[in-house]
């Protein structure tokens, strides 16, 4: 096991700058009781800043600062409506990206924000008791979202099949909708896409004899791959059906069909055995309760002598517990019915009922946060191609709240992102 970043890290600064459009200004309005008293304490809050700087500018012209003065690390929030301050009392992080996703704020640097609340938990908590108590309702409803076969499908339409258009404005041209990996300082998103693939492969042992099986195909870039670099077959499964077609469209136009079949299956459906198996980014999409299952359908394909290839976001040990308990914002806007694995929670269902044993592991994180900035520097590039397909404010904000949270927490080591291998004890 390694990790790659504790030293220098390969990537340097990357430091491309975003120009993100300001909310329309509304005009402000009386806050209510919660909100002034949740004010009252954020800007309390401010003189214990650790981590960072940051400058708030309310409605009524004043101005506060709070954090450690020269330090690198700055952002500004111009507050247009004092209801963020409620919200963000009552709902933490959900209350936090509701209020952006409403134009109650605005700020120059929405990752820089976002790291900045991370690294100062202790002083702007984003979990509270009046947190918690206020949030049941979206825990239930996150828990009325179960990966069934039929749930499963439900709330993988929800998010991959918004649009192959859209998806396709942001993703590098073989539309891989995961962390790249990054060898160089000068690396394009497309080349380290194809180091991504190329280092889970290798990692993997694939080869010309292989035979494949890929749980969550995505729209086939690493089946493409696989085949074009190793000569080996692949039968990649889905249950999107926009991902479906365009795959199984792609391998037709490629002439790859006597090496690669897409199919529109769940992994619990699959039938016979595979030399290896490779899951990129899918098993946050399985649901905790269905692990156990997940490792049992890999163990059943997996033929004598395999190796299976994940790559998974990753929530640390000593926060799973507690991040389990609770949905966030990205499980009620984004990924309905996600869970991130931790090591340990993963290793526990794999161990359930299986032999299967952890033989590698690697952490690419800062990777991922990079990745994402190229995407969200790519959003942002073609708005009016955004807009142009039916998405309005409301959800440019939403999205560019997902991905720059999503930056802000690899950038900060709160989640990570792990490539892993596994095989059978004693093969």
């Amino acid at each position: 096991m390694s990790d790659h970043f504790d030293g220098d890290s390969p990537l340097g600064s990357f430091d491309a700058a975003l120009t993100v459009p300001d909310a329309t200004a509304r005009p402000a309005r009386a806050p209510g009781f919660v909100a002034r008293l949740a004010k009252r304490r954020a800007l309390a809050a401010l003189p214990a800043l650790e981590a960072g700087r940051l400058t708030i500018h309310l409605p009524d012209g004043a101005v506060h600062q709070g954090g450690t003065p020269g330090a690198a690390q700055h952002a500004t929030m111009w507050i247009d409506d004092e209801a963020f301050f409620g919200e963000f009392a009552r709902r933490g992080d959900i209350g936090f990206g509701e209020s952006y996703m409403a134009g109650h704020f605005r700020t120059d640097n929405l990752v820089s924000l976002l790291e900045i609340g991370i690294r100062n938990e202790a002083a702007l908590p984003q979990v509270t008791w009046l947190t918690r108590l206020l949030n049941v309702g979206n825990d239930i409803q996150h828990r009325l979202r179960p990966n069934t076969r039929a749930g499963s499908r439900r709330n993988i339409h929800a998010h991959y099949d918004l649009s192959n258009d859209l998806f396709a404005l942001f993703l590098d041209p073989e539309m891989v909708y995961s962390s790249a990996y990054y060898e160089r300082e000068d690396d394009t998103l497309e080349q380290a896409q194809q180091q991504k693939f190329r280092r889970l492969a290798e990692a993997v042992g694939l080869h010309a004899d292989a035979h494949v099986l890929e749980i969550g195909c995505g729209w086939g870039g690493f089946a493409l791959f696989a085949a074009r670099t190793y000569g080996c077959r692949v039968t990649g499964i889905t249950v999107s059906q926009e991902q479906y077609d365009f795959a199984a469209a792609r391998v037709r136009a490629a002439g790859l069909q006597d090496r690669i079949t897409i199919r529109l299956c769940d992994y619990r459906d699959v039938q016979g055995q595979f030399s290896h198996i490779v899951s990129i980014e899918m098993l946050e999409a399985v649901g905790r309760e269905h692990w156990p299952t997940f490792f049992a359908v890999c163990h059943a394909r997996l033929a004598p002598g395999g190796a299976i290839g994940i790559q998974t976001i990753g929530m640390p040990d000593h926060r799973f517990e507690v991040y389990a308990r609770h949905a966030d914002w990205i499980q009620k806007y984004i990924f309905p019915g996600g869970m991130l694995p931790s090591i340990g929670a993963l290793l526990e269902a794999s161990s359930a009922g299986t032999p299967l044993t952890l033989r590698w592991m690697d952490d690419i994180a800062p990777h991922y946060a990079r990745t994402l900035r190229e995407w969200r520097l790519r959003f942002f590039e073609r708005l009016d191609d955004v807009r142009a397909l039916g998405f309005d404010d409301r959800f440019i904000r939403m999205w560019e709240y997902y991905l720059a949270s999503c930056e802000a927490m690899f950038a900060t080591r709160q989640i990570s992102t792990l490539q892993l291998v596994m095989a059978r004890a004693g093969e």
